[in-house]
């Protein structure tokens, strides 16, 4: 691929990993993070923001994880101004060839005398105060102005202007409460071109939320108004409704080129497996109409529309399914498949896996195949997304046996390992699902409260297998686990077991306030 012009290029810059995971119930391990951010390398991503270091001992610890791994994209922490802050990003980011400080503070009024009770002024020395500092580290520097999209022109550009006085390479701007309007923000954005005399000495970039469902809209009114960096996570995760959407921002100006005439260095190919990873991780479904990645983006049910699609795939398809990575291939997989078909059908989903990995999986598929007739592309995606988010888990499932059905009292007999110790329950409930929960109850005692228990069948058949997404919430923290099985109870026995696991490493973890930009 040829390196798009300066002007033309669009930096991606991606925050799954640090705005990603402050969705409730999205938290990650730092074995899980690695994971993703090794993947968006892979994918050319310019910058990925690894986290906010000062956060807790995880967080530090996947930064600077993170920065001893890479070798493509720039490595990011985020800090508030303050030394502090300041001086735990970059000791978490020593080791990487390539590292930025993305510092911030919030510059609204509402934000400046509500949270954080200081005069214009003393703000705009932070500004400064906290630019300079980080640029004692890297000459790669970030400023953000929280609630930027909120806060007075005046200020804002007078905050800017010393921000790259005092050494700001990338200037950022949100939306962060998702209030502005696309025409709104691009004025915003040519206003900041226009009127902050050294701008010229810094790229602008945007980083806008969904609550109003405008944040892809918004990110590229911006870019056409002069923004070259966007800020965007995978399937749009982050706070509340969430960020910029990665797939939707970069399909966009690929299919929209004409109007859009900007280029990234991101490989596409590998989007649908980036949105899959970040799915399995954060126990998140991707809704079925999901723009770029849902299951059904690529999928025609009306008569007239498969009419079309078979005398031309464009009448209905502004995009091929295989630039994203969603291929289709001849390789039919059942009992009798052996490894090495296994291995080849999982590269061709984007899957490469090491050899105890592989073989882990290989036996869950033989396991698999013996109950299934037919085991579908989504079965094999959603078997390794399993095995990969529960490699981490403290509280492993070992069995169950139940009895339920009319006119029985429904009995769950389980056993789980801890930390590697075995334990075993029975329970009863009001019904299976309940007494499976009881008893987990008993195995692990907790206090946490179930707030989503969510079944859909990966596949079409009476025989598809159950994925089952578990919400737990406890002291303000929340959880999601998932698990997919042909045997709905027992995924449902994962699924809550995958979420406990995340609580009880959650429980270790304390993030500091206003964590937003």
């Amino acid at each position: 691929m040829t390196e798009p012009s300066t002007n033309d290029r669009i930096i991606v810059f991606d925050t799954t990993l640090r705005d990603g995971e402050q969705s409730p119930g999205a938290s990650m391990s730092v074995t899980e993070k690695i994971r993703i951010a090794e993947l968006l390398d892979a994918m050319n991503v310019d910058v990925i923001e690894a986290g906010f270091a000062i956060a807790s001992e995880g967080d530090f610890e996947a930064v600077n994880a993170i920065a001893k791994r890479l070798r493509n994209s720039v490595v990011c922490s985020l800090a508030r101004a303050s030394r502090k802050d300041i001086d735990r990003a970059a000791e978490a980011l020593q080791p990487a060839e390539r590292k930025r400080i993305h510092t911030f503070i919030a510059t609204s009024p509402l934000h400046m005398r509500v949270k954080l009770g200081l005069t214009p002024e003393q703000v705009h020395e932070r500004v400064i105060e906290s630019v300079s500092h980080a640029r004692k580290y890297t000459d790669d520097v970030e400023w953000s102005c929280e609630d930027g999209s909120r806060s007075e022109p005046d200020f804002l550009f007078r905050c800017i202007e010393s921000a790259i006085d005092a050494g700001a390479t990338t200037i950022n701007i949100p939306d962060t409460v998702g209030y502005s309007y696309p025409d709104e923000f691009a004025d915003l954005i040519a206003r900041i071109r226009n009127t902050v005399p050294n701008i010229d000495k810094a790229v602008i970039s945007v980083h806008c939320h969904n609550d109003l469902g405008l944040a892809v809209a918004n990110s590229l009114r911006a870019v056409q108004a002069g923004a070259r960096q966007v800020e965007c996570t995978i399937n749009g995760i982050g706070e509340r409704a969430g960020n910029a959407a990665f797939e939707e921002l970069i399909m966009a100006i690929r299919t929209r080129n004409d109007v859009l005439p900007y280029q990234s260095r991101i490989d596409t190919t590998r989007i649908m497996q980036a949105s899959r990873l970040v799915s399995a991780v954060t126990g998140f479904a991707v809704q079925n109409n999901k723009a770029i990645v849902g299951a059904n983006a690529f999928a025609h049910e009306s008569g007239i529309h498969q009419d079309g699609m078979l005398k031309d795939a464009q009448t209905y398809e502004i995009m091929r399914p295989e630039d994203i990575g969603l291929v289709r291939s001849n390789l039919v997989m059942g009992k009798h498949s052996g490894r090495h078909a296994f291995r080849t059908k999982l590269r061709e989903l984007g899957y490469e896996l090491g050899d105890n990995a592989l073989n882990d999986a290989f036996v869950r598929f033989k396991a698999l195949a013996d109950k299934k007739k037919e085991v579908f592309d989504e079965d094999l995606v959603a078997l390794v997304d399993d095995e990969i988010a529960g490699e981490d888990q403290p509280i492993k499932f070992v069995s169950l046996h139940l009895e339920c059905g009319s006119g029985v009292t429904p009995t769950a007999r389980l056993k789980v390992t801890v930390n590697g110790e075995e334990r075993a329950a029975e329970a009863t409930g009001c019904g299976p699902v309940d007494a499976i929960f009881i008893a987990i109850r008993q195995l692990v005692p907790h206090e946490a409260t179930l707030s989503l228990f969510q079944i859909h069948a990966v596949t079409e058949g009476t025989d598809a297998q159950a994925e089952v997404t578990v919400r737990l919430e406890e002291n303000g923290r929340t959880v999601n686990g998932q698990a997919a099985e042909t045997d709905t109870m027992v995924a449902s026995a994962r699924a809550y077991l995958a979420a406990l696991s995340k609580l009880l490493l959650k429980r270790q973890k304390t993030a500091p306030a206003a964590l937003s930009a």
